[in-house]
């Protein structure tokens, strides 16, 4: 057992970090290859979802949400010029086709309609029966319609023995045997809105220090994008934006980046480990930004230590309370429909920590 304040613990947290960090590169190699295989063989059946392409560095399609558990966004094409519906009215279909007595529930927090008249260019494949119901581009249809092309492509591309479909799950999910372990790969149709700031996001608020104005403006030029995941409402998502923000960090020469890779790193190997984790990277990134918020000066980023547990309060805060807002709409409780007993068994650990920060090194 090492103190948090041990001359060489951080440098024993940095290696693993580092070796961490070595060990995912190679996972995201193997699965960015099946990907790329499977939505290169997709497009080509279906014009309306493009290939995820091939990178040698970073894969902004690809988000590791934990060691076996990935988010990979396939964007869509044939639908550009996007504007924010002008007009609201009520929805009475139904995925099946019948008329419903009442009207369907509004959108909540992350979640928006999508009609596909809000595109001034649109393929006329987007008007197709498949996946849309009344002008809506509707979130269930089209991952009807991707499941489908999955399936068959992991035959195609004669991937049986490496890829298989999860089921029983709403979205898209595919286990990708590799190397180092299993990873459940969630693929999620993605309509990207470059550009475009979505009027959900109120951010930032008045009279906030971090991040800076010319910041915000850079952050905010990358848009935003919709995932199909759900039924009948598309997902926000700031993937892009998220990534610009977190890779600007520590432009002051603040250690606000170190910070969260070993919280990150505790995270994995103590506090909340396993395939499909409560808390997830997306939590931790999240905790990070309100943190920086809250404390935009870089005196308060120089000593390691106390950045790093002020961070873990925060978390420590965050998952006792179940509620944990995203950074840019800040009326989305990200924990909203997390597992409390799981949060509970987290929340735990952390204070186990927090009240005697000893961390056990191998």
């Amino acid at each position: 057992m090492k103190s948090l304040t041990a001359g060489n613990l951080e440098d024993c947290l940095l290696n693993q970090v580092d070796w961490r960090r070595q060990w995912i590169s190679q996972i995201v190699e193997e699965v960015q290859k099946v990907v790329h295989c499977l939505t290169t063989e997709i497009s080509y059946r279906d014009l309306r979802f493009q290939a995820v392409p091939y990178s040698d560095t970073y894969n902004g399609n690809i988000k590791v949400l934990a060691p076996s558990q990935f988010l990979v966004t396939v964007p869509v094409k044939g639908l550009a010029g996007y504007r924010e519906a002008k007009e609201q009215h009520w929805r009475y279909y139904t995925l099946q086709g019948t008329r419903l007595p009442c009207p369907l529930r509004d959108p909540e927090g992350l979640e928006q309609w999508l009609a596909v008249e809000q595109f001034m260019k649109s393929l006329w494949q987007w008007h197709e029966a498949d996946v849309n119901i009344e002008g809506d581009i509707v979130p269930a249809k089209v991952l009807q319609v991707f499941r489908k092309l999955v399936e068959n492509a992991i035959g195609t591309c004669h991937l049986s023995g490496k890829v298989s479909m999860l089921a029983n799950r709403r979205a898209v999910c595919v286990a990708v045997e590799t190397s180092a372990c299993q990873v459940e790969v969630e693929l999620a149709p993605a309509v990207e809105i470059p550009t475009v700031w979505s009027k959900k996001a109120q951010w930032p608020p008045c009279l906030k220090r971090w991040p800076s104005p010319e910041r915000v403006e850079c952050i905010k030029s990358f848009g935003f994008t919709l995932l199909a995941c759900s039924n009948y409402h598309w997902q926000l998502s700031f993937l892009q934006a998220e990534q610009v923000l977190l890779e600007q960090l520590d432009e002051d020469g603040g250690c606000r980046r170190k910070c969260f890779q070993v919280m990150r790193q505790m995270k994995e190997d103590h506090w909340c480990p396993g395939k499909r984790p409560v808390i997830t990277s997306h939590h931790l990134q999240t905790v990070l930004f309100w943190t920086c918020e809250k404390y935009p000066r870089l005196k308060d980023w120089q000593i390691f230590s106390k950045a790093f547990l002020r961070l873990v309060r925060k978390l420590h805060k965050c998952v006792s309370q179940h509620f944990l807002k995203h950074y840019f709409v800040r009326k989305s409780n990200l924990l909203q429909y997390a597992n409390w007993g799981e949060l509970d068994a987290v929340a735990q650990k952390l204070a186990f920590f927090l009240k005697d920060p000893h961390i056990s090194l191998p």
